[in-house]
């Protein structure tokens, strides 16, 4: 797989994984979170068409585990 389906793969697990946590009731924290979380995914289209996929591959993985960390104390992982 090369890096930039690699990264489209990651695109679509978040969109996934983000709209498990639409219907969760969260605290500001955690939506402060999410929204870091979102920010980081919308990085990661930039550096793609920028074709810096290095920088676009840690925005994604960044976003996955702030992501994570929401979804582990809301028990959804």
């Amino acid at each position: 797989m090369d890096a930039l389906a690699r990264i489209d793969k990651d695109l679509k697990l978040f969109e996934k994984n983000i709209k498990e946590l639409e219907s969760i009731k969260m605290g500001v924290a955690e939506e402060k979170i999410v929204d870091m979380a979102r920010s980081y995914a919308q990085d990661t289209t930039y550096y793609v068409e920028k074709e810096d996929y290095l920088t676009a591959f840690g925005c994604i993985t960044y976003a996955h585990g702030l992501l994570d960390a929401v979804r582990l104390t809301k028990k959804l992982i």
